[in-house]
């Protein structure tokens, strides 16, 4: 059973996210939470000046939370109904960051799949605040959904890789479902001017490629040179559908958040980006 969590302000780039999260999925059994946290709107309301005015609106929001989760439920069964889902609201008062990291723990998510950006949708910025907070710090894959993406079958999925560090089996089984599902193939890109590897990178190349063993996997290396300038030129050639990353030390995607705030980076911003923590969970 696949348990995904897809936070929802009721915006058409949060419903966009939700269809392709069940379009990615609709081969797999899973439970879909659909999640609100309404925090930032109680407080946030200027009607909101005491104890007594913040009990009552905490109460008005949370029965328009439920109310507009009924709504998203009810265009998912007309969009696309699927029996191998299981799709339950969940309406919370509190910060969507910290919720959905304490929901995580909680139900033990396998992943999170978000709009790249909300409500404001802000032509300016790759991601919005709230997914760029969830994608560095919860402990779980989040999968970010561009505003203007439409779903397409993920038939070549980019996966840049160092190395380094040797990456968790269960992100990398979660890779593998979703490729085998759409008979993908994995290009396995590293960039370096060397091309012989050290046994570290030898020995964690291979946990890799044995994990993703039923799927179809294409190494790829290249010299090294600016990291979004070669990953961007490497999408446009091959017909890329999908990157996958990870927030690691020693990772890509590190050096991209360390060396700016990830809407700056520049990173194709067209097609989703799946992020795979590598880190260990409470």
């Amino acid at each position: 059973m696949r348990k995904i969590i897809v936070p929802v302000d009721f915006s058409e780039n949060s419903w966009n996210a939700l269809k392709c999260a069940i379009q990615y999925f609709k081969y797999e059994k899973c439970e879909v939470y659909i999640f609100h946290a309404y925090a930032d709107e109680v407080y946030n309301n200027p009607a909101v000046v005491s104890k007594e005015s913040l009990e009552e609106h905490k109460e008005i929001h949370k029965k328009q939370a439920e109310k507009g989760l009924d709504t998203v439920l009810e265009k998912i069964q007309d969009y696309y109904p699927n029996p191998k889902h299981t799709y339950i609201p969940k309406a919370v008062f509190g910060s969507l960051l910290d919720e959905v990291d304490d929901f995580v723990e909680l139900e033990n998510i396998d992943l999170i799949v978000m709009g790249t950006k909300g409500q404001t949708n802000d032509s300016k910025i790759t991601y919005g605040s709230n997914t760029l907070q969830v994608l560095k710090y919860v402990k779980c894959p989040v999968l970010g959904i561009p505003s203007e993406y439409t779903y397409e079958r993920p038939s070549n999925i980019v996966f840049p890789s160092d190395f380094m560090v040797p990456y968790k089996r269960r992100e990398m089984k979660l890779l593998s479902c979703l490729a085998k599902s759409y008979r993908s193939t994995i290009h396995l890109l590293h960039f370096s001017n060397y091309d012989r590897l050290s046994l570290r990178q030898q020995d964690n190349k291979a946990l890799i490629e044995y994990c993703l063993k039923d799927t179809i996997v294409q190494y790829t290396r290249r010299d090294y040179e600016p990291m979004t300038k070669a990953i961007n030129a490497y999408i446009g050639k091959e017909g890329i559908e999908m990157i996958v990353m990870v927030n690691s030390r020693h990772s890509y995607m590190e050096e991209l958040l360390n060396k700016s705030n990830i809407d700056t980076i520049s990173l194709n911003s067209k097609i989703p980006l799946l992020v795979f923590q590598n880190l260990t969970r409470r």
